[in-house]
């Protein structure tokens, strides 16, 4: 079921009333059911493979924490290939035979392996790391093995973020299950509001930028430099609306009911460097990767060269984690190139800054650190976009092209016509107007960035704080998008 939906609109409600007044011994089930019925809701057959997993892992936990000496382990890998197994046959099977079937043909071999016609499961991702993160914390010892079968699947399965997180670990979440969350005023507004905020960031931030978005993506080689440049700029920040938009409302949609869910993005666009990028992009996603696969491979406790290595593989398997392609896997390696060579060139840096008098705790070195991670970042958003690695290397080449026509004011007045179709002119300068909205609401909460972007207005005069808020109620119903788009995320 999707967020932006008619259909969420009743379901929420309901599923939130329901919470309340049933018995405080049923609502586990009752949010259990509610899950099922969420996530049935797109393709009922694949709860099955849900259910698979979260079979294998609850034993697996079980057992390992009973078992004493190399069974541990034993138990561990076992959950481990289970996860990463189904992971690999609905994900990757066919990326992976393709590519070993071309690999064959290039040669001159009839030698064919056969591609499965299966769909990916929504958000398959997600739900395994989270399962897989319950097993190695039982492992390691943080974390107490379920004994509770349904409290257990409701870990894996809570709706709000079953589908694109956060990525919960089972120290924040598990716990929650057990406890009587009472109805709390405040906790319904607060949760509304960043529900209220993630609307307005999907609805009509996103799906507006999407549509411009589409037309220099799908056909990039019938656009000129400034095109891609704009198409590639918006991607930025449909992407960043769209999937933290889907982390408010999660987020939102389970603090109505007493829960809390981790932070996810914490003005990634704000970052001075793309190591601070990942700080604060996607967080639950950039810790499982610190955590279970940084960490064991050394981390940044080792020599250099095998530092870099670490970084290398972690970024790598980040993008193809996002996807079975090889656009994915190019954007992961980009961004493990960023870090090694920031961190390679640090010293020489920070030297000729010195030399001109900027230092590091400088304004002006704040703006250009901001300034150059946001375009590092959004360049490597070209590879993650693109259809294909022909179309990525295309857009990145031409980005400069036809710019000396495109500034006249007929060139430019073309350029936004041919990206933005019917919309034209007044259509790109909402857009434009929109991406600076969530700039500067940030960049206000900038002193507080451990709360809510809404929140912001709590101190504010009561006529411009629910006057603001009316805005956004009324943006939504009037210029909102209401076509049931998918948020991004739910692919992975």
């Amino acid at each position: 079921m999707l967020f932006n939906s008619f259909q969420f609109l009743l379901f929420f409600p309901i599923v939130t009333i329901l919470y309340f007044l049933l018995p405080y011994k049923l609502r586990w089930l009752h949010l259990l059911v509610a899950s099922c019925i969420f996530y049935m809701a797109f393709v009922p057959v694949y709860i099955l493979i849900l259910f698979f997993t979260i079979v294998i892992d609850y034993i697996a936990g079980l057992k390992i924490e009973l078992a004493i000496g190399k069974k541990r382990k034993l138990f561990l890998v076992v959950s481990l290939l289970a996860n990463i197994g189904v992971l690999a046959v609905f994900k990757y099977y066919n990326f992976f035979t393709g590519n070993i079937n071309n690999a064959f043909a290039a040669s001159g071999s009839d030698f064919h392996l056969p591609l499965l016609s299966i769909l990916l499961p929504i958000g398959l991702s997600f739900h395994t790391f989270q399962a897989m993160s319950y097993t190695i914390e039982v492992y390691r010892g943080q974390q107490k093995a379920e004994r509770h079968f349904g409290i257990y699947a409701l870990y894996v399965m809570f709706y709000p973020q079953l589908v694109a997180g956060p990525i919960e670990r089972p120290q924040n979440l598990l716990h929650q299950f057990y406890e009587q969350h009472d109805f709390n005023l405040d906790n319904c507004k607060e949760g509304l509001k960043q529900m209220l905020w993630g609307f307005f960031k999907k609805i009509v931030i996103a799906d507006r930028l999407a549509q411009v978005v589409k037309v220099v993506y799908n056909h990039p080689e019938n656009q000129a430099g400034p095109a891609l440049a704009i198409g590639t700029v918006f991607f930025a920040f449909q992407i960043y609306c769209d999937f933290s938009g889907y982390s408010d409302i999660a987020i939102g949609a389970a603090r109505v009911m007493g829960f809390n869910l981790m932070k996810n993005f914490n003005r990634p666009y704000f970052a001075r460097s793309i190591s601070e990028f990942w700080t604060r992009w996607h967080i639950s996603l950039s810790t499982w990767f610190k955590d279970y696969l940084y960490i064991p491979l050394g981390g940044n406790r080792v020599s250099k060269s095998r530092l870099y290595l670490n970084l290398s593989i972690v970024f790598v398997v980040s993008g193809l984690w996002h996807g079975a392609n090889w656009t994915f896997i190019a954007w992961g390696a980009l961004h493990a190139f960023y870090l090694i060579f920031g961190l390679a060139t640090k010293p020489a840096r920070v030297k000729m800054l010195s030399a001109i008098g900027i230092t590091e705790h400088s304004r002006i070195f704040t703006i250009l650190a901001v300034l150059s991670t946001l375009c590092l970042a959004t360049f490597a958003w070209i590879f993650f976009r693109a259809a294909s690695m022909h179309d990525a290397l295309f857009i990145s080449t031409h980005l400069f092209s036809g710019w000396g026509q495109a500034l006249s004011p007929h060139g430019l007045k073309t350029v936004i016509t041919a990206v933005g179709g019917n919309d034209t002119i007044i259509g790109a300068f909402n857009l434009t107007l929109g991406c600076a909205l969530i700039l500067f609401l940030e960049l206000a909460q900038r002193k507080a960035a451990h709360i809510p972007v809404l929140d912001i207005f709590n101190n504010s005069n009561r006529i411009l704080r629910w006057g603001f808020y009316y805005l956004l109620i009324i943006s939504i119903l009037l210029i909102g998008v209401y076509d049931n788009q998918e948020f991004i995320y739910f692919q992975f």
